[in-house]
């Protein structure tokens, strides 16, 4: 009998990857071996990972290196979820011969909750549940959204479908990007302003930018600090977009009124993370596509690719 293929899911932290896929077809071909825990020490990966063929990667949770992937031999195809990962050195697997798969992808999840984090913020939500389950009653005034201008960087997909939110709840939408025009940004109801304009003076600002060399730190000291003192920010795309050291001494010395963060620069979160301190924040641990019916795109695809793979 033909020896079974070993395949590894990587960082299927609520280990549903069983759960949300039927792998009977290939039950008989493959070991299955699912890790919840991220490995976050190199040598670790690379001695976990050495004996497995197949690897599925929850997109730009664990980084696949050159020098990881010159160590992995037995590696022939690494399946990751989504349409791109910007964490696999495609170059190193293409050099030495490791095929890269893409998982499809449902794309209500991030705008969805970068609206419930707008929201969570506004009428302080998490703190009313907190003081309600600790015996207290209305501690907190809330903001209103219509009348309110919201500012997002990045007009893109996920970004028009944010300004069409708040133009349902009657909120004036500004928009920057380095190459957006007016043109554009009038057809998806949103008034082109610059950059500085959209800080100074947007109540809320929501980044949605692919992370890349030119957007990596296109939040910063001067960006946070020009913000209105009422204004919150809200980041669901990448956390390197955000200068944090920055965004920390912000919301520490309270110069604007809070922000909604749901991606990290070092993710998971160290338990002494100085995001876990700060009050005026409401943090979530990346999980914009982290909803059933993506999970269900992203393991049933996984299950398909592999399939695939082996009668190819």
């Amino acid at each position: 009998m033909k020896n079974k293929i070993n395949v590894a899911v990587l960082d299927d932290y609520q280990n549903v990857s069983r759960l949300f896929a039927d792998w009977s077809d290939i039950e008989d071909q493959i070991n299955l071996t699912v890790f919840n825990k991220h490995i976050q020490d190199m040598e670790e990966l690379i001695k976990i990972l050495l004996p497995f063929e197949i690897i599925s990667v929850m997109r730009e949770r664990t980084p696949l290196t050159n020098d990881i992937l010159n160590q992995l031999p037995n590696l022939k195809l690494i399946i990751s979820t989504g349409a791109r990962n910007a964490s696999i050195d495609l170059e190193a697997a293409s050099k030495l011969g490791i095929e890269i798969r893409n998982t499809g992808y449902v794309a209500n999840g991030a705008p969805e909750l970068t609206w419930a984090l707008l929201m969570a913020v506004a009428r302080k939500i998490p703190q009313e549940n907190n003081n309600v389950q600790n015996g207290k009653w209305q501690t907190t005034i809330g903001t209103d959204l219509a009348g309110k201008t919201i500012g997002i960087v990045g007009l893109g997909n996920i970004g028009a479908k944010i300004a069409a939110y708040a133009k349902a709840f009657d909120m004036n939408v500004i928009a920057w990007s380095e190459h957006l025009t007016a043109e554009e940004a009038s057809s998806k109801s949103a008034k082109l302003v610059n950059k500085n304009e959209l800080f100074a003076t947007a109540d809320f600002v929501t980044l949605h930018l692919v992370l890349s060399d030119r957007s990596r730190g296109i939040v910063g000291k001067n960006e946070l600090e020009s913000m209105k003192p009422s204004a919150y920010l809200i980041n669901t795309s990448r956390g390197p977009l955000i200068d944090e050291n920055a965004l920390i001494e912000v919301l520490t010395h309270n110069k604007i009124a809070g922000a909604a963060i749901d991606v990290f620069e070092q993710e998971p979160l160290s338990s002494t993370d100085s995001f876990r301190k700060v009050n005026n924040l409401v943090a979530t641990p990346h999980i914009g596509y982290v909803t059933e019916n993506t999970y269900r795109v992203f393991y049933t695809d996984v299950v398909k690719e592999i399939k695939e793979w082996i009668v190819k």
